[in-house]
């Protein structure tokens, strides 16, 4: 008998007892069972405490580079074995191409978030959110923004288009945060799901109850959640609709739903050019990849009215060269199948209410067609969910099309063509889509693609511009990178996902503190301007297990002569007048006459407080914020204030980084510059010594990776 799908809850595999109401999944080519599935008898109120308790306290523990390095570690144990995954995935319909977009593209984000929460994150569990805000003259009372986890569970309900991809792009961001999961896939490709959040199992590095598993129905799920809990959907907009409304109103609700996102190939894009070449091969790839079941899939092909005839052309053109339809067993396949029947009749469904809408069949047709057999043979395929690419045009002046156009969506491989005159019209019908995911657009005029930027990005989550330059490396319409905001407004959910650390910081809440100079610095492991400092010796001789928050260097005062302002400029080359005529320096009305360099200052500075024997500090890889205040004239003398601002050790290297706070000042005690200075240091003497003795610091090539 097929085995009912199990789930993974507070930590241990569960299935339930009986299965009376078990949905059966079958094989998206071949119709053959591949699994049930069922939650009857399931405690969703235990793993939601679970993930409250347990997996609040075992993420809670670990700073913003260890859970970075253990997301590592799940991407590189996934890629070992998604071979399995890509296998797993033919069962859905997914050819090689769809799995290097579902399972790769899932592993890159866990891979991205690795790398991007070392670099961007500090090695701690707090995270600052701008600069320091004085909230009084004498400097004794700061504000201060920072994000802090949220205490509950972030529970994702996804689509069955993505079983990977769309999960771990939710769960790296709240791994990442310290925020547990609770995943529930969509149950025509639960068993993918399964299969890798199986495999991160088996790695033996999940912390206790940060990743569960529901494989079936969650039925009273929102009950059990409130404030400090999470809910990211992915599905139609109908759906979303309905849970958000049965969200108490403290969860974080983000939706990403379906839209009926648009392509518009610019006035200048005749046929012949590199950018109508590429608009043909990207529209190809959208209505085909995943069989267009993809949220980011091209819907509205929007042409210029001359330019719609020499599309199709090409468009059919570059289908019978390129596609074959069939299951992703067989070689040469290169579009499978939908995920289910059901699914092919909705979109045959759609199409259909297209068509009665106004729209004809240019390309393709709704008979079920005869494909690629997993044995090399080609016929019919009567138990599977095969629907050839379908191009449907509408006839009229573009402000006169049918509103279906804009609202109905085929999700599958299914695209409507709709003609324009001018660039303005060409916008009001990307807006007509009512919010979308992406739009994008192939132009090498920027007075075209200016325009189409003032007019649709308020309507848009992303904006993709497509021309000569870009058409080889690009990622394409349909291909979200999480670098990049996911997400878009209105009818697209108006949420954000992914993001960079945009998408971590969803997971947190951000809140203003305020304090005294000492109590900040105690709060969020940042020394700030009038908290306490110690000087005992030269801070650059302690490595990172001696070096403490606040410790200190005052040099002693430099004089700045004529004669050093004109060696330096000479020396360099920078001969702006400010600093070689009196005069013109004068007349400046930032400048009382000539006066120093603002870079001699910093690099006077380095020597009034550089240690120049080798020690702990392996290497200064740059300065950040620098910022000149107050002119230095000949006959002044400038001092520099160096104080360890905050202390970063590397996870996996044997030093860290620190960054130092430093200010010069004048004889005065006026400011006349204000820079960070950063550099690796030891994390112990013993290995500063090593460092010493070797012919190469030992410093990554990719600093701060």
């Amino acid at each position: 008998m097929t085995q009912i799908l199990p789930s993974y809850l507070r930590d241990e595999w569960w299935t339930p007892d009986a299965a009376a109401d078990a949905a059966t999944v079958r094989d998206a080519s071949t119709g053959e069972v591949v699994t049930l599935v069922s939650t009857e008898g399931i405690d969703l109120a235990g793993a939601i405490a679970y993930a409250r308790t347990v997996g609040q306290s075992s993420l809670g523990a670990l700073t913003f580079h260890q859970r970075a390095l253990l997301l590592k570690q799940f991407g590189a144990a996934l890629t070992a074995r998604k071979e399995e995954l890509y296998e797993l995935s033919k069962r859905a319909g997914a050819t090689m191409r769809d799995s290097l977009s579902d399972v790769d593209g899932g592993i890159g984000v866990l891979f991205t978030y690795s790398s991007k929460g070392r670099r961007e994150l500090p090695n701690a569990q707090v995270y600052l959110d701008g600069p320091v805000e004085p909230l009084s003259k004498d400097g004794s009372f700061l504000g201060r923004h920072v994000y802090t986890r949220l205490p509950g569970v972030a529970v994702q309900i996804n689509a069955f288009n993505f079983p990977m991809w769309g999960a771990l792009e939710k769960f790296a961001p709240a791994f990442l945060a310290g925020v547990p999961t609770i995943v529930k896939p969509a149950t025509p490709t639960a068993y993918v799901a399964e299969a890798w959040a199986r495999i991160l199992v088996e790695t033996g590095h999940l912390p206790a109850g940060s990743l569960q598993l529901v494989s079936g129905a969650v039925p009273g799920l929102f009950e059990h959640l409130g404030l400090g809990d999470l809910v990211g959907f992915t599905g139609s907009a109908s759906t979303a609709s309905r849970l958000r409304e049965r969200a108490a109103p403290a969860v974080r609700f983000t939706s990403e739903t379906d839209s009926i996102n648009a392509s518009v190939l610019g006035p200048d894009a005749v046929p012949g050019t590199p950018e109508f070449d590429a608009y043909v091969k990207q529209l190809m790839v959208e209505l085909t990849t995943k069989a267009g079941q993809k949220c980011t899939a091209i819907r509205r092909a929007i042409v210029p009215s001359d330019a719609v005839e020499p599309l199709v052309g090409a468009l059919r053109a570059k289908m019978a060269e390129r596609v074959v339809v069939g299951d992703p067993h067989a070689e040469g396949v290169t579009m499978g199948p939908l995920v289910s029947l059901a699914q092919r009749d909705e979109v045959l469904r759609a199409v259909g209410e297209l068509e009665a809408a106004g729209g004809r069949v240019l390309l393709g047709t709704t008979d079920a067609p005869d494909v690629t057999l997993a044995d090399g043979s080609t016929g019919p395929a009567p138990d599977g969910a095969f629907v050839a690419p379908i191009v449907i045009g509408f006839d009229g002046a573009a402000d006169a099309l049918p509103d279906a156009v804009h609202d109905v969506e085929a999700f599958g491989p299914v695209a409507s063509v709709l003609a324009y005159r001018t660039v303005d019209e060409a916008a009001d019908l990307v807006g007509r889509g009512g919010g979308s995911l992406v739009t994008s657009v192939a132009t090498a005029d920027p007075s075209v693609a200016a325009t189409l930027l003032a007019r649709t990005a308020a309507y848009n989550g992303r904006l993709l511009f497509l021309d000569r330059d870009d058409a080889r490396t690009s990622t394409g319409h349909g291909a979200p990178v999480p670098h990049l905001v996911h997400g878009g407004p209105g009818r697209a959910g108006g949420g954000e996902e992914l993001g960079g650390i945009r998408a971590v910081l969803h997971h947190m809440q951000r809140t203003a503190v305020q304090g005294s100079p000492a109590m900040l610095t105690a709060l969020t492991g940042v020394w700030h301007q009038g908290a306490a400092s110690r000087s005992d010796r030269h801070p650059f001789r302690k490595s990172l297990a001696e070096l403490a928050i606040g410790d200190q260097l005052a040099s002693p005062l430099r004089a700045v002569t004529l004669d050093d302002i004109e060696t330096f400029a000479h020396f360099t080359g920078d001969l702006f007048y400010a600093h070689m005529d009196e005069e013109a320096a004068a007349a400046n009305p930032f400048f009382p006459g000539r006066v120093a360099h603002g870079y001699l200052l910093v690099s006077w500075a380095a020597g009034l407080f550089v240690d120049p024997e080798p020690g702990p500090v392996l290497a200064n890889y740059g300065l950040e914020n620098l910022r000149f205040v107050t002119p230095v004239s000949p006959g002044d003398e400038i001092r520099v204030v160096l104080t360890a601002k905050q202390i970063t050790p590397r996870e996996t290297d044997e030093y860290g980084e620190v960054r130092w706070d430093a200010v010069i000042l004048n004889q005065r005690d006026d400011i006349v510059a204000t820079y960070d200075v950063l550099t690796l240091v030891a994390k112990t003497a013993a290995e500063s010594d090593a460092a010493a003795e070797a012919s190469v610091p030992p410093v990554s090539a990719e600093v701060g990776a």
